[in-house]
């Protein structure tokens, strides 16, 4: 009966995510920088059906490992190169994510608790975002996830914890240290890193009792080290060592320098979380303080394990110095946990969802609904923003041509009634006559909460993330859309995007010269050459001698120099 409950539970899990998370991934053009940049590595693998090297612009990119880019692959070979395609691998690992933590929470404590959790994941606002886009870390978070879980009940096989687990340690330590493997295939040493740190904490919070042996964690690093071997081995078999020599380079670099600029003040991911991870970081807060007395060992310490991961990630990335919104993502999992966690023992009555928790989700959710319902409203009035931008390529910008009907207020409307009707239902379970009447009522509440903000984010995404293409990047890549087809180079001139590359669907390069922006602006070039600037950049190529310009568009300019 029990397993039957768990199949049926996992299909209805996987089919919520697919309903949620694979609609309308195609209804908007991919956004700089790493969206673009991820499918182009994966529509050149494509053309040039070079699998384990991976290539951007046709040369060598050694900044990521291939495993993602096999999987968008896969998915441009059925469904075509385009914006589906590209995003779809998050959307299936969106799927398998519901199910994961919905098994591990089912397993741990109860089926209510493993639904729960999955709920939370759901209608948790960034991870919902991240799981209809094109970048790499859903993926990456997931096997690191993965990775740390099977150590955790290798652990627990080997100390004599009371949870029943049928296999042996070595399975679960081998299984631990392949997914970590999986990690590191799709973005990097970082993987290994997340999860030694975290054993570390573990470690020096035991006192430094050796809790895992030296041989065992050799045998833990083996067993992913082979996993990335059909990686590292192979290329560096094939195309000697310089790859990968770059590739740990990048990777260090990444830790030690701002990357591309994006820096950042200290408590940058701290602020991320709690507003981004509406509701869940609200609840999540609660968790942090103590709870009753667990009736088994190892649920006490599957949340000690989630607050050092937590805090592991928040502290490592608040240490390094670019400062990238998806940096923090591995958080998400303790942070839903410890959300979930909170949920459970409001919900069966053990902990009251204090005023303090009241007031922390309606000021989050205040916020997000005064945002989306001034936006329509700045939209209409755009010109009063102009004085508070001096950039002249943000001023341009805010010129597009972008319909705004204020029907676009309406998610924002939502949500507050979402928010509303959930605390009313938990103000009923707090007056219910009777603990399976409180419980009912309770759990309304949050899936009102939960699956009611998932819809808030759903709605948002269609009302919202066309309009803000139509001010960022629309021209441009209309523009770079208009070429495809034609024999020509297309490139960028003083910005950086990789969108020229995949709207243009540039095909494998011919000409050397023309990686040679000289020779494309002043050599005797063998066929015409457009370039896209931005506002304050356009006078550079005015001054060049047969560049000319064709046109201009929300702080976009375009130039064409003709072969003669």
């Amino acid at each position: 009966m029990r397993q039957h409950q768990s199949f049926r539970t996992s299909l209805l899990l996987a089919l919520l995510g697919a309903v949620f998370y694979v609609p309308f991934l195609g209804g908007v053009h991919l956004f700089d920088w790493d969206e673009i940049n991820f499918a182009e590595i994966s529509r050149e693998m494509l053309i040039t059906k070079e699998y384990f090297r991976v290539y951007v612009n046709f040369l060598p990119f050694w900044e990521k490992p291939p495993l993602f880019f096999w999987l968008q692959s896969l998915g441009m070979r059925a469904f075509g190169v385009g914006e589906f395609a590209a995003r779809l691998p998050n959307a299936l690992c969106g799927m398998a994510t519901l199910v994961l933590v919905y098994q591990i929470g089912r397993r741990l404590y109860s089926h209510r608790f493993g639904l729960t959790w999955a709920l939370t994941y759901f209608g948790t606002v960034l991870p919902f975002l991240y799981f209809k886009s094109g970048i790499i870390d859903p993926w990456f978070n997931f096997f690191i996830f993965a990775g740390l879980y099977h150590f955790i009940l290798f652990y627990w096989k080997k100390d004599g914890f009371e949870l029943e687990l049928p296999h042996s340690r070595w399975r679960y330590l081998f299984l631990g240290g392949f997914w970590i493997g999986m990690g590191i295939l799709t973005k990097g040493q970082v993987a290994y890193l997340i999860a030694a740190l975290t054993m570390g904490v573990y470690w020096v919070t035991q006192r430094f009792r050796m809790y895992v042996s030296i041989p065992q964690f050799l045998f833990f690093t083996f067993s992913a080290s082979l996993v990335t071997l059909t990686w590292y081995g192979l290329e560096t078999w094939k195309n000697g060592t310089w790859f990968i020599e770059e590739f740990n380079k990048y990777q260090y670099r990444l830790f030690s320098t701002p990357d591309a600029g994006h820096r950042g003040f200290p408590g940058y991911h701290f602020v991320v979380l709690l507003i981004g991870c509406f509701p869940a970081s609200i609840l999540a807060l609660r968790a942090f303080k103590p709870f009753p007395q667990e009736a088994f060992r190892y649920r006490d310490d599957f949340r000690r394990w989630m607050k050092y991961l937590f805090w592991v990630v928040l502290i490592l990335f608040s240490i390094v110095k670019s400062k990238i919104v998806h940096y923090s993502s591995m958080c998400y999992f303790p942070l839903t946990f410890l959300a979930a966690l909170t949920l459970d023992k409001i919900i069966s009555g053990e902990i009251k969802f204090g005023k303090l928790l009241r007031a922390g989700v309606w000021v989050a959710a205040g916020l997000f609904a005064l945002a989306i319902i001034a936006a329509p409203f700045v939209g209409r009035n755009i010109e009063m923003l102009k004085p508070l931008f001096k950039d002249p390529f943000a001023v341009e910008n805010l010129k597009a041509q972008v319909h705004w009907t204020g029907w676009e207020a309406l998610p924002g409307v939502f949500l507050l009634c979402v928010v509303g009707a959930a605390l009313y239902f938990f103000r009923k379970g707090d007056r219910a006559s009777g603990p399976a009447d409180a419980e009912r009522q309770r759990w309304t509440g949050f899936t009102t909460l939960f699956a009611g903000t998932g819809v808030f984010v759903m709605l948002t995404l269609i009302f919202f993330i066309k309009r803000v293409e139509g001010y960022s990047q629309r021209a441009a890549i209309e523009f770079y859309e208009s070429r495809i087809g034609e024999d020509c180079y297309v490139v960028p001139h003083g910005y950086r995007t990789y969108a020229y590359l995949f709207y243009t669907r540039k095909p494998k390069v011919t000409n050397e010269k023309s990686y040679d922006r000289n020779w494309l602006y002043r050599g005797d070039i063998d066929k015409d050459v457009y370039v896209v600037s931005k506002i304050q950049s356009a006078p550079e190529l005015d001054s060049i001698p047969g560049m000319k310009r064709i046109g201009e568009k929300n702080g976009f300019v375009f130039f064409r120099r003709r072969v003669e």
